[in-house]
């Protein structure tokens, strides 16, 4: 039997608001020449970006498999050509990679949420959403649960997308190269807003976007060892390592595909005359 989603989400929501997030011990800021700054003892980052530079910060632990949550607030009013990232990755030029990466627009127009895998350096499986909130009015939680058998993109505890284990159908599926936590504000007005149609307007400079409430339940990866028993975790029950999707979490999550997806690469047979890829034929 599956084990129940939003349970769990909801202790590790509670977890949150309990313990404070501390971002002196747990991430460094990595880059942005102090543009990017922890606050109020550690329970609030800010990353900021003008025309010379943007920023980003990474956690100081390596993960393989984790639940990753963070509460983030992002870029008000006119915010087109400008990316706000929150992503695990791995280093090398045969990386893994899972990706929320939020594309800013003009004022009273959506962010886009756009949502990526990669496995040993190759990626081309988009999802793209609207949000059904302003991201910018307040802090809203977002997760990456990855774990062997699948990983769960949940905003404020709805699943937007699941990424099945299809190696079974030859699909590769990230699960041996551990990767940290980013995330970076930057300017990407070539490509990011209309296709690069709509530049940075600078004179609203500097951007600023906020984080707090950073929470990691995880298989640290330390010295070539794992945190968890087993190495990786597999055969633990009751927990985010064998969790799944239950059916009111499906129904939710096929509610906000319904109603707020505009990208998915599943469904793109232009881009893949040759014949969809393996997964999207066999989910």
């Amino acid at each position: 039997m599956a084990n129940s989603y939003f349970l769990p989400l909801f202790l590790s929501l509670t977890f949150i608001s309990s313990v404070s997030a501390n971002f002196q011990r747990d991430v460094e800021i990595t880059w942005g020449d102090g543009r990017g700054q922890i606050k109020n003892n550690g329970e609030l980052l800010t990353l900021s970006l003008d025309k010379s530079s943007g920023s980003g910060f990474q956690s100081k632990n390596e993960y393989l498999f984790g639940k990753i949550d963070m509460q983030m607030k992002l870029v008000p009013g006119n915010s087109a050509g400008t990316v706000t990232t929150l992503y695990l990755k791995s280093p090398g030029t045969t990386w893994d990679e899972i990706d929320f990466e939020f594309l800013g627009n003009l004022s009273g127009d959506p962010y886009t949420l756009h949502t990526n895998v990669y496995t040993q350096g190759k990626g081309d499986k988009e999802q793209q959403f609207k949000l059904w909130f302003d991201p910018t009015a307040d802090f809203h939680t977002y997760t990456i649960l990855w774990n062997p058998q699948r990983i769960i993109f949940t905003v404020d505890g709805t699943p937007i997308r699941e990424f099945k284990n299809m190696e079974s159908v030859g699909t590769l599926f990230p699960k041996n190269q551990p990767m940290r936590m980013y995330s970076s504000l930057w300017n990407a007005d070539d490509w990011a807003t209309r296709g690069g149609l709509v530049k940075t307007d600078w004179s609203k400079a500097p951007f600023t976007a906020s984080y707090r409430g950073f929470n990691q339940e995880a298989c640290v990866w330390s010295n070539g060892k794992s945190s968890c028993p087993n190495g990786s975790g597999q055969g633990t029950t009751g927990s985010w390592l064998s969790q799944e999707l239950d059916s009111t979490a499906q129904e939710r999550m096929r509610w906000v595909q319904k109603n707020y997806m505009i990208y998915n690469y599943c469904t793109d047979t232009k881009r893949f005359p040759q014949g969809l890829p393996k997964e999207c034929l066999a989910a």
